[in-house]
Parts: C-alpha cells; sequence; structure tokens
C-alpha cells in the first residue's frame, strides 16, 4: 500500500488519464460543439481550486452556465443551461479534468476539488482531505455525491484519505461509472449542484 501511495497510484493516474483522453476526444469535440453553440465562448471555465496541501491550481471544466450578466438571476440555478445540465447530468464537463490528472494537479480518484473560500471554514479533520492529491471522482461522489450533507462528504473523504489502495480507487471508479449511466446524485434538492459550505457555528 505504501508504494501504491507514494508511486503506483500516480503512474496509474498518468496511464489512465492519457487513455481516458484519447478515448474521449470525440466526446469532448461534441460537448465543445454544444457549449459554443448553446452558450457561446469561452468553451472551458477555468477556476482556482485548492489541491494536495490546499496548494492553488486551475481546474479545467466545460462550461455549464452563462455569466451572472447574462443569466435571470443571480444564484447558480438561474445560470445553469439546458445544455449544461445535460452535459453534468452525463459527467461531460468534468472530462477536460483529465488534463489537470495528467499534469498532476489531481488524481482520478480522491475528495473532489471544492472552493479556495472554503479552507478557512474547515475544521482540523475536515482540512485532512488536502493530504491527498483531490480527484476527477471519490469515495464521496460514490456514497451520495450532492445529496449528502457537507459533514457527511467531508467524513467519507477523511475516511477516503485513511484507507487510500489500489482495491479501493477501482472500486470507486467502477462505481462512478456505474453512478453516471444511473445519473444518480447530480445536485441537492433546491441547488443545481450543491449548497455553499457553512461550518455549524458560521
Amino acid at each position: 500500500m505504501d508504494f501504491y501511495r507514494r508511486r503506483g497510484k500516480r503512474l496509474i493516474d498518468i496511464g489512465l488519464s492519457a487513455l481516458g483522453l484519447a478515448v474521449s476526444l470525440p466526446f469532448q469535440a461534441a460537448a465543445a460543439v454544444v457549449v459554443v453553440s448553446s452558450m457561446g465562448r469561452p468553451v472551458l471555465f477555468r477556476q482556482q481550486r485548492p489541491g494536495q496541501d490546499a496548494q492553488p491550481f486551475t481546474i479545467i471544466k466545460f462550461r455549464t452556465m452563462v455569466s451572472e450578466v447574462e443569466a435571470d438571476g443571480d444564484t447558480d440555478a438561474d445560470r445553469l443551461t439546458k445544455a449544461g445540465s445535460v452535459l453534468r447530468s452525463l459527467s461531460l464537463d468534468e472530462l477536460p479534468e483529465l488534463v489537470n490528472v495528467l499534469r498532476g494537479e489531481m488524481s482520478l480518484v480522491g475528495p473532489r476539488p471544492l472552493l479556495m473560500e472554503y479552507l478557512p471554514r474547515y475544521s482540523d479533520r475536515e482540512a485532512r482531505r488536502h493530504e491527498v492529491r483531490p480527484g476527477v471522482t471519490g469515495w464521496a461522489q460514490v456514497n451520495g455525491r450532492n445529496e449528502l450533507e457537507w459533514s457527511e462528504k467531508f467524513e467519507l473523504d477523511v475516511w477516503y484519505v485513511d484507507n487510500v489502495s489500489l482495491q479501493l480507487d477501482l472500486k470507486i471508479l467502477w462505481l462512478t461509472l456505474a453512478g453516471v449511466l444511473r445519473r444518480t446524485g447530480i445536485a441537492a434538492n433546491g441547488h443545481a449542484t450543491a449548497p455553499e459550505f457553512l461550518p455549524p457555528h458560521a
């Protein structure tokens, strides 16, 4: 397990992300056409997120929302387009993150990278989710995704950090594929994705 944590996980990330980029190229091209035809340019959404050890990196996704200026309201649900909703339901918006994996900024499996402004809101235990590279998918994602409360997500993230293994990562990847096909846990009730994370004392 120590070898997997130190070297094996990264080697698998490189191999599978390179393969995934090649195989998904037609799907990414189709997604890009959908974004341009429904929302215009830019095609990609870029945002600073905290990576391993909370170091910032730029995450890359397909755009699924219009700008606040273009939207009829100021919530994510107002900004999410019909085309963007389809891309999210099929998880096609996440495919460019394979570039982040290839660069070493993310892993295929790990806690999802959240917002930079959340960093000071974490408890010491919750902050442990940054002890590993963030993932395209993770233990929380296959156990409820956005249907979970924040506290539940973070407990699952910390459990993953303590139990990283090849067998667990393969299980998560398999369950992720099944979840994409079933389109489960995409959004919390009343939200385009999930509500803002606020600590209990906020």
